[in-house]
């Protein structure tokens, strides 16, 4: 059975016969530990000469953002990362300077390291991650991880952080700010209550979903909700929702809109699965990313994997899964044109394509221990919903 927040993020499907062997991820931050993997030629540019320094972050309990906030505001050295990694795991990355200024050997606090490990010509990059490997510990579960074998038959889902886990609203906002709806986008925002949420959580937002008791609980909302702080502020000294959404950084609007995208991509993905569509192998007419993860059309013969449209406004609707992704647009209500957004332009999508199963790679078990390698953009998390096929992925330690 499919639980209900899988349901409401676009899952509708295990792609896998295995029957799940339940248990609870992160219990312990050691539970859950994640190495970022970039390629040989970045490994290979990294050397003891001056240039753009380049550094190990080792963390727990923290996220990299506020990591790397840390390092800048105690020793003044701002790097960039490649990747996010979250706080509910020990994680290893690489950051980079941007500049060749000054550097550190080393530093650390109570929840991260940062060790210089060399220098590069250019700055390292996004680009230059080409995964994670994962070592996972599953607590409480049933035995038989050792006999799950379909590795290679995982569908390239977003996982639950995309849309907020516990609070599953990042893309009901990102869809009201397409349909031109400001203002249900703020009320979104201010008062979306899920069942997941703290207690004090949802009283607040419950006072919220009244417009008229905005400056009157404008106090009570915790600073933790900095974003509600924003948004509600601009509402009281302007009562103006486009305003106030405008008043949200950029790249968190833009994460609005993508998580929206990456709604209808996880639908399209459940719906072309369900109508018998092969999503593990290319053919004729697809189009696919080649191993340097280069897009273009199918060739017999070389490696490729299949890609699904992510759509935007450039969206392309020649491939066989038009049918399934024209229903669920129809059905949502929105079009590709809507994803070019006059009023605020910032935030327009033109859209792409995304594999559609998981490369997953050096995957091994032992006990209750998995390790696995998946390249960048896939979630840990919905391999391991395959695995241990949760009731309630939230319980679970998702």
């Amino acid at each position: 059975m499919i639980p209900n927040l899988d349901s409401q993020i676009g899952i509708t499907v295990y792609s896998t016969q295995f029957t799940g062997i339940g248990g609870k991820i992160r219990v312990e931050p050691k539970d859950f530990q994640v190495t970022e993997l970039i390629s040989v030629k970045a490994q290979n540019s990294i050397n003891d000469q001056n240039g753009y320094a380049v550094y190990k972050l080792k963390k727990k309990k923290i996220d990299t953002n506020h990591a790397l906030s840390g390092i800048f505001k105690q020793k003044g050295i701002r790097l960039k990362s490649l990747g996010l990694k979250d706080a509910s795991a020990i994680t290893e990355q690489f950051v980079c300077s941007g500049n060749k200024g000054r550097t550190i050997e080393y530093f650390s606090t109570e929840k991260y390291s940062l060790e210089k490990i060399g220098f590069v010509k250019k700055p390292l990059s996004k680009k230059d991650m080409i995964g994670n490997h994962f070592k996972l510990k599953i607590t409480g579960c049933q035995n038989g991880l050792s006999t799950f074998t379909e590795y290679d038959k995982i569908l390239n889902f977003y996982g639950y952080q995309r849309f907020g886990s516990k609070r599953p609203v990042t893309h009901l906002i990102g869809k009201a700010i397409l349909q031109r709806d400001f203002k249900k986008a703020v009320s979104l925002i201010l008062s979306f209550t899920s069942t997941y949420d703290s207690k004090e959580n949802t009283e607040i937002r419950e006072k919220l979903s009244d417009e008229e008791n905005y400056e009157k609980y404008y106090d009570k909302v915790p600073f933790q909700m900095d974003i509600e702080r924003m948004v509600l502020k601009e509402m009281i000294e302007h009562g103006e929702p486009i305003r106030a959404i405008r008043i949200i950084p950029v790249s968190l609007r833009r994460f609005y809109i993508q998580a929206y995208q990456s709604f209808i991509f996880n639908q399209s993905l459940s719906a072309a699965f369900l109508d018998g569509e092969n999503l593990f192998e290319a053919q004729s007419g697809d189009v696919c990313f080649d191993s340097h993860g280069i897009i273009g059309k199918y060739v017999k013969g070389l490696e490729q994997n299949l890609a699904l449209p992510f759509v935007g406004y450039s969206y392309y609707k020649k491939t066989r899964f038009n049918f399934q992704i024209s229903k669920i647009l129809e059905r949502e209500e929105v079009s590709p044109k809507d994803f070019f957004i006059k009023e605020m332009q910032e935030v327009s999508s033109e859209g792409g394509f995304r594999q559609a199963a998981i490369n997953c790679s050096n995957h091994s078990s032992h006990d209750n221990v998995v390790e696995f390698s998946l390249s960048r953009g896939s979630f840990a998390t919905i391999l391991l919903r395959e695995i241990m096929k949760p009731e309630d992925p939230i319980i679970a330690g998702y």
